[in-house]
């Protein structure tokens, strides 16, 4: 991320469920407005990249919010990318998707009333939380969405005719864990909704937005972020 302007991070608790509490780790600009960030993380938590992700777009003057969408998991925290795998992938396997789309109107409406937030919302996920923000774009009222590597947006396919914002879909065609044929039936699947936008990038594995992975390509993360950069001044005020 660009710029260097000044930031506060601060966590943030969004809902109570007894003795579950959903958290969130936000980074707002010392001053000004812009277009909030919904960042969705991967399987591993709010790992230091995401925490890192939100704070750069706090630094260019957008607020950025990470919530916790394990908070009703076990485990619920961050979980270490070397080692973590198993236990990873035991909670995706459990994780209510469409219990968790509800809960993401929460943590819209709560980055609209920070002072820092202009208004307009978009949603970027990850992973298993790209199918997150392919449904958000269906589901809530985000003003835009970005959906990188998803992880098994060919099962809700029926709902991309609801999708009345700009909503980008990024693939690597060498991701081991999105084979292409779920890439071929996302597209096919969204063709006739003007709105969505497939990416696709020659020899990007899985995370290949991810610094700290092994699968980073900085060049298909490049032109990513200016992709996203280009839909963030599309949906400006």
């Amino acid at each position: 991320m660009d710029g260097g302007g000044a930031f506060t991070t601060e966590w943030t608790t969004l809902a109570v469920e007894g003795a579950l509490r959903c958290d969130a780790y936000a980074a707002l600009p010392a001053s000004g407005q812009g277009t909030g960030l919904l960042v969705l993380h991967d399987m591993f938590g709010i790992t230091p990249p995401f925490r890192a992700l939100a704070e750069g777009y706090a630094r260019r003057g957008m607020p950025a919010m990470v919530p916790n969408q394990f908070w009703r998991s076990e485990p619920s925290g961050e979980l270490s990318y070397d080692g973590g795998h198993e236990r990873a992938g035991a909670r995706i396997a459990a994780f209510d998707f469409h219990g968790a789309v509800a809960g993401l109107q929460g943590a819209i409406d709560a980055l609209r009333r920070s002072p820092r937030c202009n208004g307009k919302v978009m949603a970027l996920g990850f992973c298993f939380s790209g199918r997150l923000a392919f449904l958000a774009a269906a589901r809530t009222d985000v003003d835009a969405a970005v959906s990188f590597y998803a992880l098994g947006i060919s099962r809700d396919l029926a709902e991309a005719a609801r999708i009345a914002c700009p909503l980008q879909l990024h693939y690597g065609l060498a991701d081991e864990h999105v084979p292409i044929v779920e890439v071929d039936a996302v597209a096919a699947g969204v063709a006739g909704n003007a709105n969505v936008t497939v990416y696709r990038y020659e020899g990007a594995g899985h995370s290949f937005f991810n610094p700290v992975r092994p699968m980073y390509d900085a060049t298909a993360s490049a032109l990513a972020s200016c992709r996203i950069d280009a839909l963030l001044a599309r949906i400006a005020p």
